[in-house]
């Protein structure tokens, strides 16, 4: 089910599209060059309820709608909550000594043999091969 070039999103990088903090320039290149075919974004179903909260908060109710078109647009596949995937993120919280919500990330990136995106170094330093951008 891997894909070369596919990154797993942890939710630490999605909120940085909204929020002007380190890190930020480099979620957005992401965001761009999923949206233009240069590579394959999935995330975990929690993922969205993470970011569009943060848009609710900074924004408005209204706000929302936009912003999910555009992670829609932009190609992002949302990867389900499956039994497949709750088995690897147990796995991953003992790995990883992390909680289980911070776990759904890299049960989804071991799942579709795909590069980790975070910015929560605290979770997911010790995944191999994660990528970290500034938090």
């Amino acid at each position: 089910m891997g894909a070369q070039g596919m990154l797993v999103l942890d939710g630490s990088v999605g909120v940085k599209w909204f929020k002007d903090e380190p890190g930020r320039e480099a979620a957005l290149e992401i965001l761009t060059e999923s949206a233009n075919g240069n590579v394959t974004v999935a995330v975990p179903t929690h993922f969205i309820h993470e970011v569009l909260s943060v848009v609710r908060r900074s924004r408005s109710a209204t706000g929302v709608i936009p912003v999910w078109e555009d992670m829609l647009q932009a190609g992002i596949t949302v990867v389900p909550l499956t039994d497949e995937v709750i088995r690897e993120a147990a796995r991953q919280c003992s790995a990883l000594g992390c909680t289980f919500y911070d776990a759904l990330a890299p049960a989804c990136a071991t799942l579709l043999s795909a590069t980790l995106v975070s910015a929560d170094s605290r979770a997911h330093a010790r995944y191999p091969g994660v990528r970290l951008i500034k938090e």
